[in-house]
Order: structure tokens, then C-alpha cells, then sequence
């Protein structure tokens, strides 16, 4: 399959009713993707889409993003065999956010930081008023240095 381009914006109705999919990407040209296990459920990351990554994305049925931070394409898995396999991909009802349910290959993981979800600490409030974190997930799958070359964090 390829693509050229995606449906021009419609009309309000058209776009939270209608079945033609007109994605609304922000100022930087960018579009949310929720990444969830497609078996479990389970939110795994968040990443962006520019409309070629996700052109990328469902031509080839794996998991392209754009990174903000190095400002390039990356496909999930490249390094890490962490490889997302789209099972099927939704959008909100104003089309501005998407929604990707995935198999992941290699070990499972989806973190670059060994864990298993990129959403592996949860918000903890303490008495004083600060608020910490705390483990959700109770060990790393991998050693990212052993995937990466490198320490990452």
C-alpha cells in the first residue's frame, strides 16, 4: 500500500462523524501516538508521528515515530529489535491524537531504559507536600547498555 496523502480537514461533522481519516497534526507538524500492548492492554509509551512516519507506519505495519530530540525519523526497534508490529491503529474523535495497539518483538520491552513500559514509575505524594515516585514495574527486562553500546540512565 502507499500513500500520498490524508483527506484534508472537513467540516466539524465530517471529521468527528464521518469515516474519511483527515488527522489534525499541531504547529510542528506533529500527532500524539498512544502505543498500548495489543494483547494486555497494557500503555506502553507515547511517542509523535509527522505524516511521514505515519505513512511509514501504515505501509510498512510497523511502529515509526519522529523524534523531537534529534529532530529524525526513528522506527521502533531499529537498535533494540523491540520491533512494534501494528495490529491496529485509532483515532480520537476530532482526529488530533492516535492510538496504536501493538505486538512488541525482541524481549517485549518497549523503554529505552530496560523497562517493559516507558510508564514504569507512578506519582507518589508525600506528607510534606512533595511528591516522588515509585516503582510500578518490579525489574528491567534488558541492560540498555548491552542494546545501545552505552548508559541509558
Amino acid at each position: 500500500m502507499s500513500i500520498k496523502d490524508f483527506e484534508p480537514r472537513g467540516s466539524r461533522t465530517e471529521v468527528e462523524n464521518g469515516l474519511s481519516f483527515q488527522p489534525k497534526f499541531d504547529e510542528l507538524g506533529l500527532i500524539a501516538a498512544v502505543v498500548c500492548d495489543a494483547t494486555s492492554g497494557d500503555l506502553l509509551m507515547v511517542g509523535y508521528m509527522n505524516a511521514e512516519s505515519l505513512r511509514r507506519t501504515i505501509e510498512t505495519g510497523e511502529a515509526w515515530y519522529w523524534s523531537r530530540s534529534r529532530q529524525e525519523y526513528w522506527k521502533k526497534g531499529g537498535t533494540s529489535g523491540q520491533v512494534q508490529t501494528v495490529r491496529e491503529i485509532l483515532t480520537d474523535c476530532d482526529q488530533d491524537a492516535l492510538w496504536l495497539k501493538v505486538d512488541v518483538g525482541g524481549n517485549g520491552a518497549t523503554c529505552h531504559t530496560g523497562y517493559r513500559s516507558c510508564f514504569h514509575r507512578a506519582l507518589v505524594p508525600h506528607d510534606d507536600g512533595r511528591v516522588g515516585l515509585r516503582l510500578v514495574e518490579d525489574h528491567k527486562v534488558y541492560d540498555p547498555s548491552e542494546v545501545y553500546g552505552h548508559s541509558h540512565g
